[in-house]
């Protein structure tokens, strides 16, 4: 494995300041964070480590846009006008804003060129196109006391004001684009606080947000730390509803934290998907798909499939065939060629995640294959799969976000449902089987936000997105992207027929 890399051009680097009030300012602490870059553990760019002061004047601008005459009476046409020169924007950089994405993450090239990028051009256009869909009802009422009045009703659903968008360092470029796109859309304004680990390609999106002329204000972009960044943004006065992506933990204390302002919260949040592989399945397609379910994005995926759940007459010929194809993925280098799999984001990724599996191992689970840290240089792991691993141990209860599944012999269907519902989340599973009765059947039975069946991992702007559990509270994408953003009001009034005697 080569870790070398030509260095990184600083030219293309965005600047480390903060997007406020459609300005580029420094932090008010003037203190920068450094970004290292997973791969070979060097600083080579810093962000602005902002704080609360720097959030109270991205939320005051927010709110000032938000209430704004040219805000408020702007067609939604012209917001998806702006969405979508933003989207030709991004297009016109695609090459650029990859390499500065698998540089920031980690996370191969071709990955970020042809999933990353895709995902965020479509994301903008698929919300483009609904700014001007947003509808409300008409109602015909039958109201409890008869006064000899007519009486008709309408709702139309209003924009919910300021939103304060949280996003994981994951999936940077394309998470921060979901909470913007909708939110600007459906009218909202924004102020966006990316991860720590990974704002490059956010600030960099920031740069053509201006570009494509988006009024001041509307979109704000503060970075720095979870505390303070993100927990003044969830306190403040002025935001009214939260985007929140990223672990189980700081969900709950973000729920906790908005409810004595009763804030409107989106949370996608943890998972611990199963796979699932019936005794009928094509295995030419099972076995290559539940290895990637686990192992692409080197396991940093919250629908990640980390519970594999396999019918015992197929179990050996499964755990043998990904433990294959997990010993031939090409490990390495964002840049290095046919590289299948980059490094986890940070050391402490690469801690946990190790630590996790040594706890497994130390408590009597069996190594198929992985196991350990690769190389010297770089957050690097091998993809693994355990197996014989005990019910309570936290291996098998929580998620790791890293690429390590554990497998499990399915003796019989019948206790599928019970075993895939054996966790506190439920975002996301797949069933790999030829019989489509089956394959129903199951997925009926399944508690998460999302089944595949014969795929995982397969996301779509159109397809509602969420979890249930401990996986989250709400959905984002299609047509529930409306109910995240916007409130239905009423309008109800009394027709007087006694006017045209």
């Amino acid at each position: 494995m080569n870790t070398a890399a030509t260095p990184f051009p600083d030219t293309t680097l965005p600047p480390a300041r903060l997007l406020i009030g459609g300005e580029w300012v420094e932090a008010a602490s003037g203190r920068t964070i450094p970004v290292i870059n997973p791969a070979t553990e060097q600083t080579f760019a810093h962000i602005a480590a902002g704080n609360a002061e720097d959030v109270d004047r991205a939320v005051k601008d927010a709110h000032r846009c938000f209430e704004s005459a040219a805000w408020q009476k702007m067609r939604p046409l012209d917001r998806g006008r702006l969405l979508e020169r933003l989207a030709l924007l991004v297009e016109e950089e695609a090459d650029a804003l990859a390499t500065l994405e698998s540089w920031d993450n980690g996370k191969p090239y071709a990955v970020s060129r042809h999933i990353d990028l895709a995902f965020s051009m479509d994301a903008l256009r698929y919300y483009a196109g609904w700014s001007s869909k947003m509808a409300g009802e008409y109602i015909t009422l039958s109201p409890f006391i008869n006064d000899g009045g007519t009486y008709r009703a309408y709702t139309e659903r209003r924009p919910v004001g300021v939103v304060a968008g949280i996003t994981p360092w994951n999936f940077p470029l394309g998470q921060a684009i979901q909470k913007i796109a909708p939110a600007i859309a459906f009218g909202c304004t924004i102020v966006l606080k990316p991860s720590e680990e990974t704002s490059l390609t956010t600030l960099r999106l920031g740069e053509l947000i201006q570009k494509a002329g988006f009024p001041p204000g509307a979109v704000n972009i503060v970075t720095g730390y979870g505390d303070p960044v993100g927990t003044s943004l969830v306190d403040h006065p002025l935001v009214r509803k939260v985007a929140f992506t990223g672990s189980t933990l700081t969900g709950q204390r973000i729920l906790q934290a908005a409810a004595p302002q009763m804030k409107r919260v989106t949370l996608e949040l943890g998972g611990k998907s199963p796979t699932v592989v019936l005794a009928d399945a094509d295995m030419d397609q099972a076995i290559p798909g539940a290895a990637m379910a686990i192992f692409a994005n080197s396991g940093q995926v919250c629908t990640a499939g980390s519970r594999l759940y396999v019918e015992a007459p197929v179990y050996d010929r499964v755990v043998e065939g990904i433990a294959e194809f997990a010993a031939n993925l090409p490990i390495g280098h964002a840049f290095e060629q046919n590289v299948a799999l980059g490094p986890l984001v940070s050391a402490r990724q690469l801690e946990k995640v190790s630590e996790m599996v040594q706890g497994g191992i130390d408590g009597g689970a069996e190594v198929v294959t992985g196991g350990r840290r690769t190389g010297t240089q770089g957050y690097f792991y091998e993809p693994t799969l355990l197996q014989n691993v005990a019910r309570d141990a936290k291996v098998m209860r929580e998620e790791i976000f890293g690429p390590v599944v554990i497998a499990n012999r399915l003796d019989a269907i019948s206790d599928l449902k019970a075993a895939a519902n054996d966790t506190e989340y439920g975002l996301g599973a797949s069933i790999w089987t030829r019989d489509l009765n089956k394959a129903h059947v199951l997925a009926g039975q399944i508690d998460s936000g999302t089944v595949w069946i014969n795929t995982h991992n397969v996301l779509d702007t159109a397809m509602p997105f969420g979890g249930v559990k401990m996986s989250g509270i709400g959905r984002e994408f299609g047509t529930e992207a409306i109910n995240a953003f916007t409130e239905p009001k009423a309008v109800c009034m009394r027709l007087d027929p006694t006017g045209l005697e």
